[in-house]
């Protein structure tokens, strides 16, 4: 298995260009993550993905961030699905489940296998500025793991494997990690109480755990974010609560690494850590760096990562077969639900929030 493996990296454009092609096909990365600058229309997405996985040896982990509301990359080709605040206001498992089916649906038809979600983060403060804003599926630690599960389970009943995140929790913070470095002065205990409730729950359920970049001086005072520290992800995830998934570095390319550490560290420290996955998600002209920063490592801090890569990635469903009118027909099932959610009149708007992109949505 390629050293690469552990890279999971943006693509610069809506299509490939030989010069990045040349990139991955030396380096071979264990995937890719898709954003709204990627996306110019439905069959220009699926050649796009269908090229991508040309390129590579392993069958790649193809993911995007496809929550609803705000964060849902796939609006770009139609209805906005409704946000997991909208769906918790209406008070309907049924509804919370549809999504998760559509979601599944849309993902497999574009060639997705794996959706970085659900949110396990507790709303504490929604007008914070901490990335979460209508993104939570509940206030309360059970609140969450009763809608983020009906969500979950039934997205990955239709064959996309699941992302926990942001671990260990950005309920708190008071800072967008797009930004900077949030620092969260909650003991172990009081985290335990709340915000490690719902991870705790779902560390048998989800494929994968993303590690969120924050700062917790009272668990670690090293300095490190939660991301880069060992403390987190061997010793509590892995250690303490048995996670056997894999675990993914947030994305490496957000204020709250860049403004600390260059590529060379934050890969190594993201591997050195504990981290399956490490992403990589809008310096792509950095992807040969990041491949170079891998092969220079001890591969013994690599060997335990790259048999994990190899057992999760015999979990990845292939996509089904495209078609225009399949695309059309999901996205109506989207909009009869988002009217179900919101009423009609919204449902054919996107969000009012979305007039002006904050980083959280896309670069």
């Amino acid at each position: 298995m390629s050293i690469g493996q552990p890279l999971i990296l943006g693509v610069p454009g809506t299509k490939l260009d030989a010069d990045y092609a040349r990139v991955i096909k030396d380096i071979q990365p264990g995937g890719f993550i898709i954003f709204s600058r990627n996306i110019e229309s439905p069959r220009q997405l699926r050649t796009l993905m269908d090229d991508l996985r040309s390129l590579l040896i392993e069958e790649p982990i193809l993911c995007i961030d496809q929550e609803g509301g705000r964060v849902a990359r796939l609006r770009e080709l139609g209805y906005e699905p409704p946000s997991a605040k909208e769906l918790v206001a209406k008070g309907s498992l049924e509804l919370i489940k549809r999504h998760g089916e559509l979601t599944s649906e849309m993902m497999r038809l574009f060639g997705f296998n794996l959706n970085l979600c659900p949110v396990l983060d507790c709303s504490v403060d929604g007008d914070e500025d901490n990335s979460l804003k209508n993104r939570c599926w509940g206030t309360s630690p059970n609140e969450v793991i009763r809608n983020a599960r009906a969500f979950s389970n039934a997205m990955m009943e239709g064959g996309i494997l699941s992302c926990g995140k942001h671990f260990p929790g950005y309920s708190n913070a008071h800072i967008d990690p797009h930004h900077d470095l949030p620092k969260i002065e909650r003991s172990r205990a009081e985290l335990e109480e709340f915000e490690w409730v719902a991870f705790k729950e779902f560390v048998s359920e989800m494929d994968t755990v993303m590690m969120g970049h924050a700062f917790y001086p009272k668990i670690d005072d090293s300095g490190l974010s939660s991301s880069l520290s060992p403390i987190f992800i061997k010793d509590l995830l892995r250690k303490e609560w048995g996670f056997k998934g894999a675990v993914m570095t947030d994305d490496l390319d957000m204020g709250a690494i860049v403004n600390r550490y260059g590529l060379d560290d934050s890969v190594r420290l993201s591997v050195e850590a504990g981290n399956d996955f490490v992403l990589i998600c809008h310096r792509t002209g950095m992807a040969r760096q990041a491949y170079d920063t891998l092969t220079s490592m001890n591969s013994s801090l690599l060997d335990e990562s790259l048999e994990r890569i190899g057992d999760y990635k015999k979990k990845l469903s292939a996509p089904t077969a495209f078609s225009e009118s399949r695309h059309a027909e999901i996205d109506r099932k989207i909009f009869q639900l988002r009217s179900e959610v919101v009423g009609e009149e919204m449902a054919r708007q996107k969000s009012p929030e979305n007039a002006k992109r904050s980083p959280v949505e896309d670069f």
